[in-house]
């Protein structure tokens, strides 16, 4: 993905690592770590499950790129590079301003839009295993999520099991013995999100996956568990900025 633009991004998550560079401006976000800023030839990591948000400094437009991994293909790459296979880790800060990290992964990003020829596709992947041999990974992964408590960490496997659910906050609340009220305060001070928010993020994680799989967008919207395709559309756009054939579009 490469975007320019001023649109302010709400708290959401990713199920895939995301790897990128700032080219222009300034980018501030919340993440795993607290509040942090970006600003141009800054490497930037964006975590599996790592609430985050995003907006310009000063309402200003900045530019990224930005590459998407799943856990499974980064865990082959570590496995490759030599190191002990780590089952849940993530990478240790969201912003590095190191020139090196920057233009391993401009090169792979290069490589990658261009094509994939066996040529291309071999130096891609030289560059990006550059890359990662340089980040170091610390083996917590999904550490919020278990040192959660336990009736969180239960709601959250539910949603999870079952996003496209109708769940109602009555229906969460009284699966983990806690009142509506308790579920909303506590969810949010142990991820972030309130459940509904929650909800729609694993809504929408799942309909990506449905796109990538070439299912049509109506069908992707009602198994995702939306009213109808406009509803999905709406929701994809106010979260990511680009409409869901914009995005599948852009999927390679």
């Amino acid at each position: 993905m490469e975007a320019t633009t001023a649109r302010s991004y709400p708290r959401h998550t990713h199920d895939q690592f995301g790897l990128g560079v700032v080219t222009d401006g300034r980018h501030a976000s919340w993440s795993g770590v607290g509040q942090v800023e970006a600003g141009p030839g800054d490497f930037i990591c964006v975590n599996p499950g790592e609430v985050h948000d995003g907006h310009g400094v000063a309402g200003r437009r900045r530019s990224w790129r930005i590459l998407y991994f799943e856990p499974g293909v980064v865990a082959e790459i570590r496995a490759d590079i030599g190191e002990r296979r780590l089952a849940n880790y993530e990478f240790e800060s969201p912003v590095f301003s190191q020139p090196e990290l920057r233009d391993h992964f401009n090169r792979a990003y290069a490589l990658i839009a261009a094509g994939s020829s066996g040529g291309i596709h071999m130096e891609a992947e030289t560059r990006l295993f550059e890359l990662f041999a340089r980040l170091t990974p610390k083996p917590l992964g999904q550490a919020r999520t278990a040192s959660c408590k336990p009736r969180i960490r239960r709601t959250k496997q539910l949603i999870d099991d079952s996003p496209a659910l109708s769940w109602s906050l009555s229906h969460l609340a009284r699966a983990v013995g806690l009142s509506r009220y308790q579920l909303i305060r506590e969810f949010s001070r142990e991820l972030g999100l309130t459940p509904h928010s929650y909800i729609v993020q694993r809504r929408l994680e799942l309909a990506k996956r449905l796109m990538r799989a070439g299912r049509a967008l109506a069908d992707v919207a009602l198994t995702a568990g939306f009213s109808d395709q406009s509803h999905l559309t709406r929701t994809f756009a106010r979260q990511y900025g680009v409409t869901p054939h914009q995005y599948r579009l852009g999927v390679r």
